[in-house]
């Protein structure tokens, strides 16, 4: 590290770069995700239709890093490190500390060094989701009676609802009813399923909307029926 120079690390799958003597720029992680939309053009009609798909493409976040010191063992380590890493991994930097990234790492390394190889630089590019979760969005918040959330961003929230023992619980005006239940009941409304651990509850569990809830902008009513308490995992995030 050369000291008011390189100040700033990442951390992916558990890991801080700093473990490998790694350094960060972060110019590239303040950029945008892409709306997903379907141009068609219309003989005799000027201009493009738009056809909104209802979702943000992933966004390419590179950091351009540095390794100051003991190059040569840095350089393998954290080559071996980063390339073995499967699938997508949480990511966070210090640039944004109270954000997280889910990103998968697939573009390989190329390395500039110094004379001597006494240091280097190279890029590390993460493939990512769009969304840039917020950590204060991880924490439960308890419900034992109907009350109210609020969702501090401009993006609709799907979150992660455990709901203790049988009822009907609305988030944001779209209800769940829960049938049957052995304690509690997790419902996943961003991968749209219903469980307790490793058991499959979705016969357990009637969508009244024929949808998942999700919690828009702003303040939204928390109420329910039957059960004895709701946690909600909100889930926030931001472009």
């Amino acid at each position: 590290m050369i000291p008011g120079i390189i100040e700033h690390y990442l951390t992916f799958d558990g890991k801080n770069s700093r473990d490998f003597g790694v350094w960060i720029s972060g110019g590239g992680t303040f950029n945008a995700p892409a709306r997903d939309l379907s141009m068609v053009q219309v003989p005799g009609r000027n201009g493009d239709l738009t056809f909104d798909n209802g979702r943000w493409n992933n966004i390419t976040v590179t950091y351009p890093a540095f390794i100051t010191r003991g190059f040569r063992w840095n350089i393998e380590a954290f080559r071996e490190f980063i390339c073995s890493r499967i699938g997508y991994k949480r990511l966070e930097d210090t640039y944004h500390p109270d954000e997280f990234r889910l990103a998968v790492y697939r573009s390989g390394l190329e390395v500039t060094t110094t004379p001597r190889n006494l240091a280097g630089r190279f890029n590390i590019a993460f493939d990512c989701k769009p969304q840039r979760f917020l950590k204060v969005g991880e924490m439960p918040q308890r419900f034992t009676a109907s009350g109210k959330i609020y969702n501090p961003t401009l993006n609709a929230a799907k979150p992660l609802i455990r709901a203790y023992g049988i009822g009907t619980v609305t988030v944001g005006g779209v209800s769940v009813r829960i049938t049957a239940a052995n304690q509690y009941t997790d419902i996943d409304c961003d991968l749209m399923d219903a469980f307790k651990g490793t058991t499959n509850c979705n016969n357990n569990i009637v969508l009244t909307n024929g949808e998942f809830p999700t919690i828009p902008a702003g303040e939204s009513d928390i109420a329910f029926s039957g059960f004895s308490a709701v946690e909600i995992t909100p889930r926030w995030w931001r472009l």
